[in-house]
């Protein structure tokens, strides 16, 4: 099987280097402290959702684990942090054997989350989990992000396929990750064939403007791509006269033309004109897609047009104006030694200006009303209530070291398009509101 069958990068270096250097600088001091064999066990989570959002979504697990997997010290690797002087000779000799060893817990992708949901949680020694902070939340903050923006953008849509295309508005290997988790939040296709390559995603793609100007007339640009590509193909309408170029395009790939595109002006107006344009010279089946700087109060200001598929880049590469999901890593229990079977003791920031966390480790699980629609979600320390047994969130990603949650990149897709109807309606609003269902902490918990 290809690994992009299963979401799998087809060649992922080490990703030791993919850290903050104070997380080497704790590992130093805790070795030589004694303490850095210590259990502990790390939390994700986020305090708030950005400004006006509803939900979060859940997006970048799967790089997570391969992130993970090949977080390796090879040979070139400490050289650089010997020559730097980084860390010294008792550090190094422990980071070139080092394998992650402990356990990783987490929301599956493309589940929701809500202002505290402890959306992934790390055990093992301090020494392993301290070292994974910056790489986990690189991933999970920028690929979560993007979801929700998707998601956004496809609950808008309506039904409406979503193009991905965005790879010239952000960094190459950015816009790979960006592709994937749009399609998580509910993207159909992607024009990046990195993401085609690495992920197995769909990828589309026809002309830009360049390939009409280079031609005599615009009716030998679409005599080209027709004769090259077939009367099913896209059709770009906007380079010089809308209205002419559409005539055109019917003569020269007949009723059959797969689509027109439309990538500048009134995009209603000039969708409505097209589409009544395109019905008076037969090409009733003909399909009408529109680009052009578009966003999700754009595409929901569309919804009475009569547009057939978006295609999104800018606004959806940056998280329509929200690139980060503002997700924390943070310790939340410890050991009380070195001992194997020593207990856990809560820890927790107290400090004052808002960055204060919840101490212990923490299960979650999705609370329904009587109509089987989400309507909190309620966050403990303790043992897990009866009723809400079944329904909690968090699921084994690996075990002992070994990844135990592969899956497609379509299951993560399916199951945000399940977990997203499972809240209320509210849920899908753009105007700006608090999170859907609130966060209610049990057994002593106490948010903040």
């Amino acid at each position: 099987m290809n690994t992009a069958d299963l979401g799998l990068p087809v060649d992922v270096p080490s990703t030791a280097l993919f850290t903050d250097q104070y997380e080497l600088t704790m590992l130093r001091a805790a070795l030589e402290a004694g303490t850095a064999d210590r259990r502990s066990v790390f939390e994700v989570f986020t305090r708030r959702l950005p400004n006006g959002r509803r939900y979060g979504v859940v997006a970048g697990t799967g790089r997570v684990l391969d992130a993970v997997e090949n977080f390796r010290f090879d040979a070139g690797v400490l050289d650089f942090l010997r020559e730097r002087e980084i860390v010294g000779g008792q550090t190094l000799e422990w980071l070139a054997g080092y394998r992650f060893s402990g356990d990783i817990w987490g929301y599956p992708e493309g589940e929701v989350y809500f202002p505290g949901s402890p959306i992934m949680r790390v055990e093992g020694s301090f020494a392993e989990c301290v070292l994974l902070e910056t790489v986990i939340l690189s991933i999970l903050n920028h690929d979560s992000a993007i979801a929700a923006a998707a998601s956004r953008m496809s609950s808008a849509a309506g039904g409406r396929p979503l193009i991905e295309m965005g790879a010239r508005r952000t960094h190459e290997l950015a816009a790979v990750a960006a592709s994937r988790a749009a399609y998580v939040g509910g993207f159909a296709t992607t024009s990046d064939l990195a993401a085609g390559f690495r992920y197995g995603i769909p990828t589309v793609g026809t002309s830009a403007h360049a390939f009409t100007l280079l031609h005599d007339s615009e009716r030998d640009a679409f005599q080209a791509q027709v004769n090259t590509l077939g009367r099913g193909t896209t059709l770009l309408v906007d380079t010089y006269d809308v209205a002419e170029a559409v005539r055109t395009a019917v003569e020269v790939a007949g009723p059959g033309l797969g689509a027109v595109r439309i990538d500048s002006g009134d995009l209603l107006l000039v969708a409505h004109r097209v589409r009544q344009q395109l019905d008076e010279l037969g090409a009733t089946d003909t399909k009408i897609v529109v680009t052009s700087d578009l966003d999700e109060y754009a595409i929901a200001s569309l919804a009475a047009a009569p547009v057939d598929a978006y295609g999104v880049g800018t606004q959806l590469v940056t998280g329509s104006g929200h690139p980060t999901s503002s997700m924390v890593y943070k310790l939340v229990a410890r050991a009380e030694s070195a001992e194997p079977n020593a207990p856990l003791v809560p820890v927790a920031k107290k400090s004052t200006g808002g960055k204060t966390s919840v101490g212990g480790r923490k299960w979650a699980a999705r609370r329904l009303d009587s109509y089987g629609v989400a309507e909190a979600e309620v966050i403990g320390t303790g043992p897990v209530p009866a009723e809400l047994a079944d329904r909690q969130l968090l699921v084994e990603l690996v075990k002992g070291g070994e990844v135990v949650a592969r899956e497609p990149l379509d299951a993560a897709r399916d199951r945000h398009t399940a977990a997203r109807a499972g809240l209320p309606m509210s849920a899908t609003q753009l105007s700006r509101g608090e999170p859907v269902i609130p966060t209610e902490y049990a057994h002593g918990a106490s948010g903040s």
